[in-house]
């Protein structure tokens, strides 16, 4: 429709709906092997499959935004005879093909970085759809040709603004930065004022998937101190004030004043 209209906000829209149903076959896939059980090969499982999978999709995005945004830039130059009619049809049908996505994809109940990507794919398409039809009024109603390439300028704005976002979430859990919303410095002042507690160094926050944060950290309590039960305490506290639950916490005596021995 959009080679037959002339409309390249019909071109991006379309390309973008192919990104679509590429991003959700793409995101099924990663959910089903993030659900594979841990192996010796892969001690957490491929739970980062989905991580990898939102990488993808952000980088398609990214792709075919540069490459749509030339080619509209070009028209607003040099804009071609655009069938405003086709391009208004059109484009309400893809309007109601993604409120249906959108609203099947808000009806998920499992949240990751992964779906929502897929949602953030229909979301902007719904959107484009949505600038193809204002530009196909304009071009019936008022003659305005350079309206189909604002259109298209539109769509490339709002891929290029989902894809940074996914590519750049994707890429912090892969370098295991500290997960959004989780303060190190408050976690870390927690542990060192918790009861027993003399000293806390090595301390690493990362997140392994979606919803799911790590902690490490290594742990001094005064000598002669129960290092089970300080780390015990610590691992609730953790779970209870910061929602972390999967934490490795190496908790040994402090070394005390070595005398030195003569003879």
């Amino acid at each position: 429709a959009g080679i037959i209209s002339g409309s390249v906000a019909l071109l991006s829209d379309a390309a973008h709906m192919v990104t679509d149903a590429a991003s959700i076959a793409l995101a099924l896939g990663a959910a089903h092997l993030a659900q594979r059980p841990a192996s010796a090969g892969y001690t957490f499982g491929l739970k980062r499959a989905e991580i990898v999978s939102a990488q993808l999709n952000g980088a398609a995005l990214l792709v075919l935004a540069v490459l749509l945004g030339i080619e509209a830039a070009g028209r607003l130059f040099d804009p071609p005879e655009v069938e405003g009619g086709i391009v208004i049809v059109v484009g309400v049908t893809g309007a109601l093909v993604n409120v249906a996505a959108a609203w099947r994809l808000a009806k998920a109940e499992r949240r990751s970085l992964n779906v929502e990507g897929a949602r953030a794919h229909v979301l902007t398409d719904l959107y484009g759809s949505v600038a193809a039809v204002v530009s196909g009024v304009l071009v019936l109603a008022a003659g305005f040709a350079r309206a189909d390439a604002l259109a298209a300028l539109v769509v490339v704005g709002l891929m290029l603004r989902s894809g940074f976002g996914l590519a750049r979430s994707s890429t912090r859990v892969l370098l295991e930065a500290a997960p959004a919303g989780l303060d190190t410095e408050a976690i870390g002042q927690a542990l060192c004022r918790a009861p027993g507690i003399i000293e806390v160094h090595d301390l690493h926050v990362w997140e392994l998937t979606t919803d799911f944060p790590a902690l490490s950290a290594h742990v001094l309590v005064a000598p002669g101190d129960d290092c089970h039960a300080r780390r015990r305490e610590l691992e609730q506290l953790l779970a209870e004030r910061f929602g972390v639950e999967h934490t490795t916490l190496q908790v040994d005596h402090e070394r005390g004043p070595e005398l030195l021995r003569i003879g």
